[in-house]
């Protein structure tokens, strides 16, 4: 697989697992997700990355304990040896066999195998980064973060080299600026609304496409009523229209979708004749 974001996102519409494929007996951020992610047809993973009292690496989504492990905690208060014996909870709030993954070791199963996009990077950048190092993986990594001069500083000081992708709202005021400055700005997440959001324009894709930018959009959904790309969402996909909800995103011309709904998404853009670039 070839570790070049924009060499990739010529050959196909990149494909984004939101914390793997889970559904049923298996949690999201675990092991057995993101291997099924990629069966589904991923190129690309999130992980939520968390820290352990005594600096261990693992994944988990933080503030989600009561919801994923059935359990009052806090893990960041925890040593790893206690944060090893949890298990998730299902769908139905039952236990089951699934542990919280060591970073370590989810870098050291998908080297080569996909893109990772590290979420919570921002937590522990040092340590995430110097754990990334370690496995020559730094080509496999994206980051992204709403922009600030926080999180400039430490990708200029910590990872220039690591891919970063700023999540913009509405508008991308800090592109011009972000193209000359010591960070590895490979594209731009963009966030809207309405449909008729400039960030979703024709004008405003082809311009950051002209730049060497790509554009990442969302079919994953938080919170319904916060809208992440103008109502084309996975949601609507599955109970309203394919089209409407993923083909409107593909036709825009966007590189990369983030999804929870893996296999559906990708099996549509090959139905539909929008995966492959033409």
């Amino acid at each position: 697989m070839n570790f070049n974001l924009h060499e990739k996102a010529k050959e196909n519409i990149i494909v984004v697992a939101h914390r793997g494929a889970s559904g049923g007996n298996i949690p999201c951020n675990t092991m057995a997700a993101y291997e099924i992610a990629l069966k589904q047809g991923a190129d690309m993973i999130e992980v939520d990355v968390s820290c352990s009292k005594d600096g261990k690496l693992f994944l988990f989504h933080p503030g989600m304990e009561k919801e994923h492990l059935g359990k009052r905690t806090n893990l960041k208060k925890h040593n790893y040896e206690k944060i090893n014996k949890f298990r998730y909870v299902n769908f139905d709030r039952t236990p089951t066999q699934f542990p919280l993954a060591d970073f370590d070791d989810l870098l050291e199963n998908f080297k080569g195998r996909c893109f990772i996009n590290i979420d919570k990077f921002w937590s522990n950048p040092q340590k995430i980064y110097e754990a990334v190092k370690r496995h020559g993986m730094t080509d496999q990594m994206l980051v992204k973060s709403k922009p600030s001069d926080k999180v400039f500083k430490i990708l200029e000081e910590v990872a220039p080299e690591i891919p970063f992708m700023p999540i913009v709202r509405d508008e991308h005021p800090l592109h011009e600026m972000l193209k000359k400055s010591n960070i590895n700005y490979v594209g731009v997440e963009v966030l809207f609304e309405k449909e008729n959001s400039y960030v979703a324009s024709k004008e405003f894709i082809e311009k950051m496409h002209r730049d060497n930018v790509l554009v990442w959009m969302n079919s994953i959904i938080y919170d319904y009523k916060v809208q992440l790309s103008g109502g084309h969402s996975d949601d609507t996909a599955l109970t309203v229209s394919e089209d409407y909800g993923w083909g409107w995103l593909a036709d825009k011309g966007i590189d990369m979708i983030q999804t929870d709904w893996t296999m559906m998404l990708v099996d549509y853009l090959k139905r539909s004749g929008k995966y492959y670039r033409k």
